[in-house]
């Protein structure tokens, strides 16, 4: 079993201030990373005590008694009856649980999305089975995120179930996968255990007993965790045998891993079927550059580096998903569209929106932490609580900001948003908070800060033991910071007081103009380290108060976790609204992402028809390379001319062409406007591209193993609403085998209705022009010229594609004489090319029947696809239809056809 994913969740990955990740959620936050100054001398004590007693909320001890419950053993957990997996070496090895998993600490909270590599980590559990004897090929599976409280579940039993698997994962891009054991008895693996672990290799394995992957418990765990308002769900799955026995199986290895369980009642469950999104396969996603650049995986030139823009990690998360799975229904997409149409118009709501969207936490990981009950009760669980509960008040009191900014909006998304936002459980569960929490007490950077806002986030008069464990921290800090001064004072020293995570209080100093006594620190001084001209170090007095500073915070944290227990027990209550508020942030946020993208570029805002037709579009990557302006070009597919022939010399343009088709297309059915000045799409139910590569040396399959299982994979799962991209097939073997694949390979595609560019050198394909109507021959142009001095023949190329096929010959050599092959070889080379190419090269011209059926065939066509779409006036359609005759009069002369010039009477 591979385990080269699970550092990622296992304490002791530690901080440059020494402390685990995550155990100090905040170290990473863009806050102080290194110590804290405090000053000097009286000014040290001064500010320090400042610091403490501006979050103490008063002093006086109260009359009240503790609350019931103040023993931190004691604490009530919300258990209900949710499933329980007791942590036994027995039941550890029965679930093959690896030793490498060990139980966690509760994850911090994000508070940025600086780019797309965070918020696409690891973080993912999928529990994948598949039925036996007569359901085999009857998939389930179920997926949770460790940063998100959402369990998801998916069952595949239509056609091409092993490859939309496949597909899901890559999307996922999971931590661990969880199998049956029976996957791989005996060392002779079913077909998609095979499958999956050809496909994720680097991604942990575990194997659990079949006996786990239980479809009734399953149910019942649906039942008892899912939140109310998404009960709904159950109906869809009861029957839904598969997914639920990976639920079962995935639930009770999350209990395991996390050493904790979800409160009764609050999670999120869905169940996402494969019809309502368009399949992109993950070798088409690595073609296109989606998500990852090719050349340079921290690279920004994808697809999502140019459009994400994004202030949240949730919102960077569903940008990625979209792109990865764009959408099938128009009327969501135009939903989309209007929304981004009303930010560009409105300049104020615009910058409102994304002022209000940028200061909110990952609210999904925040919540996947808040319904968390934790198995075993530590300090740091008891701290990490606190920091959860004081981040959830920050993040509701952003709600009214944002409510305020949509207040006017006019279009029908932003309306729903704007009305789910007037829930007023936002401002019941924010009075509750405050009720409980200080009222200035907030998200902080810098662990010295939000040190302080934990220790008095409770209320005073709450709990009295609280008060005067508080208390007493108090007077530590005050005693650490006159020790200090004291001292100073004694050696005569620019000395301060500094603050860590790692290290607690010390003592910082700055040599800059100091002389010390005989050249040498005094000997009171311990724990020397020096960086540049900067001294830090402590004392042995200093080190006590420390001591006595953290047990003084044990305290404090154990009293405060018992109170902010009780209150995240009626937070459970409300967890509903606070998942609608993640949904309306993140989508908020990919749109104003969207929206910025096309203040950038001149993007225009796409139609949907049946028809591909793109006016002037450009290539969405290039266009934001530096030094990079590529050309633009016209496309049009129709179900008349649904599969277009693109010839041309190497590197005239080609590959780049047909992404940038693709692209766009994407970018048309997530909701994005697009690189053109005037775009219609059919809308694709599934992208598939086969662009040339090169041999695979870890499956030890050419070039042509490779491109032959790609065709392979295409043929079994195209459908007549797909768009297909295919680059120089049939490379990899001889040209005469190559034309043949080729050959049958579009007589194939051109059974289908889908839309289809095909790109090739193999000019004979062309001659496909001249036996089917719906096939389109276009090229890529290029220029010839000769130098002055020497004659020498250059080519220019131009980038732009036009009608017919290419016209070039020898392009190879052409491209091999820019190389330092001798000229000799050349001048043989084509010497020999021509003799072949008269023997093989000769055309067929097809006959006037041929190309009189052809003419009616793009007549008809064009004809139903203005019934179809046309919103012309009568009297431009009129002209429209005219223009029509004309041009199918004009193929029948071209052809000897007799025609009748009768004019149509007005």
């Amino acid at each position: 079993m591979l385990r080269s994913s699970t550092e990622e969740l296992t304490p002791g990955n530690t901080t440059d201030s020494g402390r685990s990740s995550v155990l100090s959620p905040l170290d990473h936050r863009g806050g102080q990373s290194g110590p804290v100054s405090l000053g000097r001398g009286s000014t040290s004590a001064g500010l320090l005590t400042r610091v403490i007693h501006s979050f103490r909320g008063g002093r006086t001890s109260s009359s009240v008694p503790p609350s019931s419950g103040s023993s931190f053993c004691g604490t009530p957990r919300l258990m209900g009856g949710t499933p329980r997996l007791g942590r036994t070496p027995g039941l550890a090895g029965a679930l093959g649980i690896h030793p490498a998993w060990t139980p966690q600490t509760e994850p911090s909270v994000t508070t940025s999305c600086s780019s797309v590599t965070s918020t696409t980590a690891a973080s993912v559990i999928v529990a994948v089975v598949e039925g036996r004897g007569l359901a085999r090929g009857e998939i389930g599976m179920a997926s949770i995120n460790l940063k998100c409280p959402e369990l998801v579940l998916y069952q595949f039993a239509d056609t091409g179930t092993y490859a939309k698997v496949i597909t899901k994962l890559h999307i996922l891009v999971p931590l661990e996968i969880l199998m049956p054991d029976t996957a791989s008895e005996k060392g002779k693996g079913t077909k998609l255990y095979c499958l999956i672990t050809e496909n994720f290799q680097s991604v942990a394995f575990t194997a659990i007993q079949r006996k786990y992957f239980n479809e009734r418990k399953g149910l019942e765990y649906i039942q008892q965790l899912s939140a109310p308002e998404y009960s709904t769900v159950i109906m869809e799955v009861q029957a839904k045998y598969y997914c639920l026995a990976a639920a079962a199986a995935l639930l009770k290895y999350f209990e395991f891993i996390q050493n904790s369980i979800y409160a009764p009642k609050s999670l999120k469950v869905s169940f996402k079927g494969s019809e309502h999104t368009a399949m992109i396969d993950s070798a088409s996603a690595t073609n296109l550059e989606l998500v990852v650049n090719n050349r340079d995986h921290r690279s920004e030139h994808t697809l999502i580096g140019v459009l994400n823009y994004t202030k949240t990690p949730g919102g960077g998360r569903r940008l990625r998903s979209n792109i990865l799975e764009p959408l099938l229904d128009v009327d969501t997409i135009n939903i989309r569209l209007d929304t981004i149409q009303e930010l560009l118009q409105d300049e104020e709501l615009f910058f409102g929106l994304k002022n209000a969207i940028g200061h909110f936490l990952d609210i999904d990981q925040l919540l996947s932490v808040l319904v968390q009950i934790p198995k075993q009760e530590t300090v740091q669980v008891a701290e990490s609580k606190i920091t959860h509960v004081i981040q959830l008040k920050h993040t509701l009191e952003l709600v009214p900001p944002l409510r305020m900014v949509l207040k006017n909006c006019n279009t029908a998304l932003l309306k729903a948003y704007s009305s789910s936002l007037e829930d007023n459980r936002f401002d019941m569960i924010l009075e509750q908070i405050k009720s409980v929490i200080n009222d200035d007490t907030s998200y902080m950077k810098g662990s010295l800060n939000m040190r302080t806002q934990k220790c008095y986030a409770v209320r005073p008069n709450i709990n009295e033991f609280l008060d005067i464990a508080r208390r007493a921290y108090t007077e530590i800090v005050d005693d650490i910071a006159g020790l200090v001064d004291q001292v100073g004072e004694k050696y005569g020293l620019p000395i301060r007081t500094s603050f860590s995570t790692a290290r607690g209080f010390f003592i910082q100093m700055k040599l800059e103009g100091v002389a010390l006594p005989d050249g040498e620190l005094p000997a009171d001084f311990i724990k020397v380290t020096k960086h540049k001209n900067n001294y830090s170090f402590t004392t042995a007095d200093l080190m006590k108060m420390n001591d006595r500073c953290d047990e003084a915070l044990r305290e404090i944290f154990h009293m405060s976790y018992v109170v902010v227990c009780q209150l995240l027990n009626t937070v459970h209550e409300h967890i509903h609204c606070l998942y609608k508020l993640s949904d309306a942030v993140s989508m908020l946020d990919m749109l104003l992402s969207l929206a910025n993208a096309c203040t950038i570029s001149d993007y225009v805002r796409p139609e949907f028809t049946d028809t591909l037709a793109i006016k002037q579009g450009r290539h969405p990557i290039l266009e934001r390379i530096v030094g990079q302006q590529p050309v633009s070009n016209n496309s049009y597919i129709s179900e008349g001319s649904n599969f277009v022939i693109i010839t041309g010399p190497n590197m005239s343009g080609k590959s780049t062409y047909l992404k940038q088709v693709a692209l766009c297309q994407i970018m048309a059915q997530i909701g994005s406007f697009v690189p053109a000045e005037y775009a219609s799409f059919r809308i694709a139910d599934q992208i598939f591209t086969r662009i040339g590569v090169d041999d695979d040396f870890e499956t030890n399959s050419s070039t042509f193993m490779v491109e032959m299982k790609e065709v392979s994979y295409l043929i079994h799962n195209v459908s007549d609403r797909s768009l297909i991209i295919i680059d120089e097939l049939g490379r990899g073997t001889s040209a005469e085998e190559g034309v043949g694949i080729c050959h049958s390979v579009c007589e194939f595609l051109l059974s289908l209705r889908a839309f289809t560019l095909f790109a090739t050198h193999f000019l004979e394909l062309c001659e496909l022009e001249t036996l089917y109507p719906n096939v389109e021959n276009q090229h890529m142009e290029v220029q010839h010229t000769r130098t002055g001095d020497t004659g020498t023949e250059r080519v220019i190329y131009t980038f732009l594609l036009s009608r017919g096929s290419s016209e070039e010959r020898n392009y190879g050599l052409r491209a091999a004489e820019m190389t330092a092959l001798p000229s000799t070889i050349i001048q043989e080379a084509k010497a020999i090319s021509s003799k072949v190419s008269q023997q093989l090269l000769a055309k067929h011209h097809s006959d006037p029947e041929t190309q009189r059926q052809r003419a009616v065939y793009h007549l008809a066509t064009r004809l139903l696809q203005t019934a179809r779409n046309s919103r012309l006036d009568p009297d431009s359609l009129r002209i429209y239809l005219k223009g029509l005759k004309r041009h199918y009069e004009a193929e029948l002369q071209v052809i000897g056809e007799p025609v009748s010039m009768e004019t149509e009477k007005e």
